[in-house]
């Protein structure tokens, strides 16, 4: 009976996750999104134990796959509407992450790679990439044309980069992400190469993106 209560509300999970990777509203409109986050986590820690056919797993890995689109869309869009705001977005560079803040109505972003991936440019002397009105509101990147500061190739050394434009082996962005303390020292190491290079006024709107 345990087993078929388990099979049973693992049904109801897929069909809940791929309504609401249709509809990301859901995500935001659930009304317990404690449980919610509880009974994924038990989906998780019990699902090699589970007598899954092909057919079930496949469904259950599209199912989820979309819900990861829907999150990771959402994700992204945490950063939009921040002073200046006819700074467009920056792009979020695969394998790695975008640390943004706002000092004096400018926008400063930071890439950075994950381990195991390293810059396409040089970057040991470009901390960061700045978007305000003395850059025509646009992004002061080496990339030409476009919203892209940087690009995160796989590499065995990395190099290009500052020590701080990487994240630690066994932590990635996504992983930096989910603990505060992890992403809270990301942004507060930014915010201090940023002072260190005499930027003055508030530091605001801060936030960490993952690609």
């Amino acid at each position: 009976m345990a087993l078929k209560g388990a099979l049973i509300w693992l049904c109801s999970l897929a069909v809940w996750v791929s309504s609401a990777a249709q509809d990301e509203t859901s995500l935001q409109n659930c009304s317990s999104q404690k449980e919610l986050w509880e009974r994924l986590s038990v989906a998780v820690e019990c699902a090699e134990s589970l007598p899954w056919s092909s057919q079930q797993t496949a469904a259950l890995l599209l199912s989820m796959t979309n819900l990861t689109d829907a999150l990771h869309a959402q994700q992204l869009r945490e950063c939009r509407g921040v002073e200046p705001e006819k700074c467009p977005q920056a792009e979020v560079p695969d394998n790695g992450g975008l640390a943004c803040v706002t000092v004096d109505n400018k926008r400063y972003c930071k890439p950075l790679c994950n381990h195991g991936f390293d810059f396409g440019f040089m970057r040991r002397s470009r901390l960061y990439d700045e978007c305000s009105e003395q850059t025509g509101f646009r992004w002061n990147t080496q990339f030409v044309g476009g919203n892209r500061l940087a690009v995160c190739n796989e590499a065995s050394i990395q190099v290009s980069g500052a020590k701080t434009a990487y994240f630690p082996q066994d932590q990635d962005c996504l992983k930096t992400k989910s603990s505060s303390h992890q992403q809270n020292s990301i942004i507060e190491d930014f915010k201090a190469e940023l002072k260190s290079q005499g930027l003055q006024g508030e530091l605001q709107h801060a936030c960490l993106l993952c690609g």
